[in-house]
C-alpha cells in the first residue's frame, strides 16, 4: 500500500472512530489522521492475537483500523487527554 493511501485510510478510520465515540475531541485533521494510523497498528496487533497470526508491525484493514482507533481514543480519554495544556 502506498504512503498516500495509508494516510487516507488513517484519516478515514480516525474520522469514523471520532464519529462513533461521543464526546468532545479537540483535535484537527492531523490529530485525526494520527489517531487512525495508530489505531490501524493497534487493530492489526489485536487481530494477530485473536485470530492467531504473527505479531509484526503491519497495518490492518479499514475495519481493524476503526476498531483500533476507537480503542486508542478511549484510552486517550481515560488517561486525561491533554492534561499538560494550561488555558
Amino acid at each position: 500500500m502506498g504512503i498516500i493511501a495509508f494516510l487516507i485510510v488513517g484519516l478515514i478510520a480516525g474520522f469514523i472512530a471520532r464519529a462513533l465515540v461521543p464526546g468532545p475531541d479537540p483535535m484537527g485533521w492531523l490529530g485525526t489522521m494520527i489517531l487512525g494510523i495508530v489505531g490501524s497498528f493497534v487493530g492489526g496487533t489485536l487481530a494477530a492475537l485473536v485470530f492467531g497470526g504473527t505479531l509484526e508491525l503491519s497495518a490492518s484493514g479499514i475495519v481493524g483500523s476503526i476498531v483500533g482507533a476507537i480503542l486508542v481514543l478511549l484510552i486517550w480519554r481515560a488517561m486525561g487527554g491533554r492534561r499538560g495544556v494550561v488555558a
